[in-house]
């Protein structure tokens, strides 16, 4: 089977191991998806990196994957935001917002800031707006809320070589949520920060309510459970590559951090939050 792209509105996530409660069209899914690498070297051989992973994410949902290193937890956002390598070999289905004009509406985070040097702080957090097409007349007062709301107000000028690392992740956190797209795709974006910074960038990101803004759902891919549990309404954990799916918990029914670290240590056959196998 190859990759089938559908609309969000047009299909649901269906027969998936990490899905929402019944309810709501996904906004973002994926299901029963594979990828493999191709060999790097002659003699190398192919690499699976995820093994039938099924995802449904509905708006106002933040969804964090967690994983260890190499599992498929970036590979899979990739695939959602269209940037996977075109000779990686890919199979499944995946459903994505779609604009007016019929493209990807989805927006992306990396783990690093990336804010151009010779931009002051308000001309790079307009990047995103006018990449994606946002009228200046609508992205710039937009901006001029969001730094105040992220508190980055009184900063609007300053240089990025001005800015303290958890400024600089804020203010590309800002300029992603300006491309006003459905759903943000978060790939380690506080994982270059010292602990003290990250847990403190954490802190203010629960308060922030954003995946609760209109028509916004988030997916965040993590190494740190602590991450995941403070800032997730679900936290889907994958096994050892190739990741399949071997734990999903929510925070409505109380995360048991036991049972998540013990996921991540095990990696072994699919279990729901109970502890139940989800394959049997």
């Amino acid at each position: 089977m190859s990759l089938v792209f559908r609309e969000a509105d047009a299909a649901a996530g269906r027969g998936g191991d990490a899905s929402p409660a019944a309810g709501p069209a996904p906004v973002l899914s994926v299901s029963e998806l594979s990828v493999v690498f191709p060999p790097r070297r002659r003699g190398d051989a192919a690499v699976a990196v995820l093994d039938g992973v099924s995802l449904a994410v509905v708006e106002g949902e933040f969804v964090a994957v967690l994983g260890p290193s190499g599992c498929g937890k970036s590979t899979m956002l990739r695939v959602a935001g269209g940037l996977l390598a075109a000779d990686a070999v890919v199979t499944g289905t995946v459903t994505v917002p779609r604009d007016a004009a019929g493209r990807r509406a989805t927006a992306w985070m990396p783990q690093r800031d990336g804010l151009l040097p010779w931009r002051r702080a308000l001309a790079n957090a307009m990047v995103g707006a006018i990449a994606a097409g946002v009228p200046r007349e609508r992205a710039e007062p937009r901006a001029l809320e969001l730094f105040e709301e992220f508190g980055l107000a009184g900063f609007e000028r300053a240089w990025p070589h001005e800015l303290s690392g958890g400024m600089r992740q804020r203010l590309a956190l800002l300029r992603t949520c300006l491309a006003e797209k459905p759903v943000l795709l978060l790939d380690e974006p506080f994982g270059a920060l010292d602990p003290v910074t990250r847990r403190r960038m954490n802190a203010w990101l629960a308060g922030v309510g954003l995946a609760q803004r209109a028509g916004s759902a988030v997916v965040l891919v993590t190494h740190d459970i602590d991450e995941a549990i403070t800032l997730a309404d679900r936290v889907v954990v994958l096994s050892e590559r190739p990741g399949r799916v071997v734990l999903e918990a929510r925070a409505a029914d109380g995360y048991d951090r036991e049972a998540i670290l013990a996921a991540l240590d095990a990696g072994g056959p699919p279990m729901s939050p109970a502890g139940r196998s989800l394959t049997a």
